[in-house]
């Protein structure tokens, strides 16, 4: 018996993933709960488990394809009729993917998790539900399942169309032209962008890069300002530099980036209305601190989130940042642990830059952005010196934050940093 295997619901409200790799291939004998294929989401790679014994009949999609949840990727030969898609417990994939995002949205109502104050309560949507699949038509006819459906409600057959839209794919616009027509050739496509120069090139836009383009363009939409802060910190540095000595610290490598995450948490105790963000008519204002931190990877920005760093010592802040960016750069980070954070550090200068304007993470009220430390002539005990300086960037939703409450919780950031050793050894 013939049995499909669709691309299942990956949770926290994906649609689609890109095919990255097959496991498997045609003909090939595959037991249950065998690695079959690996993709591609808008926040992580995951590996998806077979979810029959059986061989392998065909394979409906080639890697580097973008494949909607609910589309076929490839069919099964069995000989049990009655076997379950349901994937093995206890396996790697995408059962134990959708159901972290599962749990994670039911945990987000306050009378679960008791973190939130909404100032005006106002009730938050459930997720859009995925469309519901439908039968593919032919398996290189690549169609999302709301323009299937549309093919099928209007009569349309999709094998016999000539997809306007990157690597062939239908379009609602495909179908509709069709359904009057119509339907163009292939040759007669309309272009969906300007020629190609010779010297220039083409770069199809997928995964976390498409992610981080869809984030920019909501960010871009929230009224947002920048404040800098240049800051003196050579005594943290110092105080870094004594804990390496220190049989507590021994076994813990504690880097700036901690000691400033150390001192935004120890901030947030003081500016609690910083650690909110915009919702319709409300803030909705945390009082649990999870911390994302913008990591540069080999796929592209990812936002790792460090679950309640306001309740973690510097030791444990040290610990947690080193395990998520070692995550995130060897590409094993969940999708559910790339959201949900509260607020975001990002660390520019890693890469020799002074400082910026980051924009905001969707859902976040503030960001700041730590520059390079450098070695600058500043003023110090009624004369010059020395010192080692950072800048400090923080960029704020004006919607939930006035210009003083930025100021302010920027400002006592700084006076952490510049006097460390009540705060670290807190």
């Amino acid at each position: 018996m013939i049995r499909e295997f669709r691309l299942p619901d990956l949770g926290e409200g994906l649609t689609e993933s890109e095919l990255v790799a097959w496991r498997v291939a045609e003909g090939d004998t595959v037991e249950l709960g065998q690695i079959i294929a690996e993709v591609e989401t808008a926040k992580a790679m995951v590996e998806l488990p077979s979810p029959h014994t059986g061989v392998v009949e065909r394979l409906h999609a080639e890697p580097g394809t973008t494949v909607q949840v609910g589309e076929t990727l490839l069919a099964f030969r069995v000989d049990d009729p009655e076997g379950d898609d349901a994937p093995p417990p206890n396996l790697v994939g995408y059962g134990a993917v959708a159901e972290s995002g599962r749990r994670r949205r039911r945990q987000g109502a306050p009378a679960v998790d008791g973190g939130t104050t909404v100032l005006e309560q106002t009730s938050e949507p459930e997720p859009e539900p995925a469309p519901e699949p439908v039968a593919v038509v032919e398996h290189r006819t690549l169609a999302a399942p709301p323009v299937r459906m549309l093919a099928a409600r209007l009569g349309v057959r999709l094998d016999e169309l000539h997809g306007s839209g990157p690597h062939g794919l239908v379009t609602r616009e495909d179908v509709e032209r069709a359904a009057a027509g119509a339907q163009p050739t292939a040759e007669a496509a309309p272009s969906a962008s300007p020629a190609i120069e010779a010297d220039e090139e083409r770069v199809p836009v997928r995964g976390v890069r498409k992610a981080t383009a869809d984030a920019m363009i909501r960010s871009a939409q929230v009224p947002q300002v920048t404040m800098f802060l240049p800051v003196d910190v050579t005594p943290t540095l110092e105080l870094l530099d004594r804990l390496k000595e220190d049989r507590a610290f021994r076994e813990v490598r504690v880097t700036f980036l901690a000691a400033v995450a150390r001192a935004l948490c120890l901030a947030l105790r003081r500016h609690r209305a910083v650690n909110a963000r915009w919702d319709g008519d409300s803030i909705v204002r945390r009082r649990a601190v999870h911390l994302g931190i913008a990591v540069a990877t080999p796929r592209g920005l990812l936002v790792p989130v460090l679950r309640d760093a306001g309740e973690l010592d510097l030791a444990g802040l040290a610990d947690g940042l080193a395990a998520l960016t070692s995550t995130a750069r060897d590409g094993r980070t969940a999708p559910a642990d790339l959201a949900g954070s509260t607020i975001t550090i990002t660390n520019v200068g890693v890469f020799g830059v002074e400082g910026g304007t980051p924009l905001l993470n969707a859902g976040e009220g503030a960001i700041l952005a730590v520059g390079a430390v450098a070695r600058r002539p500043w003023e110090h005990d009624g004369g010059i010196a020395l010192r080692d300086v950072v800048t400090l960037s923080l960029t704020i939703d004006h919607r939930v934050l006035d210009g003083e409450q930025g100021a302010l919780f920027l400002a006592e950031i700084g006076r952490l940093l510049a006097d460390p050793a009540r705060a670290f050894t807190a």
